[in-house]
């Protein structure tokens, strides 16, 4: 009996886990979080193996374990609600001198690491189609789906899946399933933000652009720094609900707020959501750089359009970034 339910188990792990990278970022599109995406693709997991015995081969095992992990992220929206930016929730602020106020109440969408759901790197398609669906903009746009809508576009325009698919997942009719992409794209039409040609990550105009951004960053200086920023570039910085436009909001934010002296700041380059990023650290009374933000970059031939600033120190760990920034 023992020697039964450890073959069972190493049957399941052996077809089940091909599918654990999709899966995660399948949560992570629908919950626009990577700590909550993880929590619950282990759940998922969970479930599938309980019931794993039960598994009549109906559908794929890939159908059964997207079933399970989309229900686990529809309960756990209902509990937790959406994860928004500050640009989604209200005006921007004309006010950068005045102290900003943490919300950290609200459940803020929170960046992915490339390296968490990097595509098949043999096929380069893969690699575009992830980047593009993982953007800040997009799941930042999803947030504002119905849940049972922000599913069937995942499912039918991300992943390409056929409506009777969906339907079978769904457990609705295929009428039914067209019937709420429609409304999903036209609602995605309205909230998703118009993007302007952005820039390959291998551009090396790009690579040159983030190498002058962090000389900038570390040496303080603001007003160069602004000038890689578009004239109506924005700055989000969650959990602060505030946010700004413009390189000179931008300036007097920095400046006001942070006010770095030379060596203050150090920046070590990842990436994020397909787009450029760094870890930036602060450097402590002792000398010390420690984290501070995550700083995710939206880039296009003409400068920088938005930075999304993330002070949340527990994402560097999920990032790979070192505890302390190295001397």
């Amino acid at each position: 009996m023992a020697n039964s339910t450890i073959e069972q188990e190493q049957d399941f792990q052996r077809l089940a886990d091909p599918y654990r990278r999709e899966l995660l970022a399948h949560c992570y599109r629908m919950l626009g979080s990577i700590h909550d995406a993880e929590d619950l693709v282990q759940e998922t997991y969970l479930r599938a193996w309980r019931s794993y015995g039960n598994f009549e081969g109906r559908s794929s095992l890939r159908t059964w374990l997207y079933r399970i992990a989309t229900n686990c992220c529809l309960t756990a929206i209902d509990q937790r609600g959406n994860r928004p930016m500050p640009s989604g929730l209200g005006a921007p602020s004309d006010e950068p001198e005045r102290p900003v106020v943490a919300a950290p109440e609200v459940p803020w969408l929170e960046p992915v690491p490339d390296t968490v759901l990097g595509g098949d790197a043999a096929d380069p398609a893969t690699i575009v189609a992830s980047r593009e669906t993982t953007r800040l903009a997009f799941v930042a746009a999803l947030q504002h789906l119905p849940p049972n809508q922000r599913v069937v576009l995942i499912l039918r325009d991300v992943l390409k899946w056929k409506a009777a698919e969906v339907a079978e997942l769904l457990e609705i009719s295929i009428a039914s399933a067209n019937s709420a992409l429609q409304r999903a794209r036209a609602q995605l039409e309205k909230v998703a933000p118009s993007e302007d040609e952005l820039v390959e990550p291998a551009d090396p105009g790009q690579r040159e652009l983030l190498d002058r951004y962090a000389s900038l960053f570390e040496n303080a200086d603001i007003k160069g720094l602004v000038e890689l920023f578009k004239e109506d570039a924005v700055w989000e910085m969650p959990p602060f609900p505030e946010w700004f436009v413009g390189r000179d909001a931008i300036a007097r934010l920095i400046i006001a707020q942070c006010g770095p002296e030379p060596g203050d700041l150090r920046l070590v380059p990842t990436a994020a959501n397909g787009q450029p990023a760094f870890g930036l650290y602060k450097r402590d009374e002792d000398g010390v750089h420690r984290p501070y933000q995550i700083q995710v970059l939206t880039i296009t031939p003409d400068g920088i359009t938005r930075a999304s600033i993330f002070f949340d120190t527990t994402l560097f760990p999920k990032f790979a970034l070192p505890e302390n920034a190295p001397a």
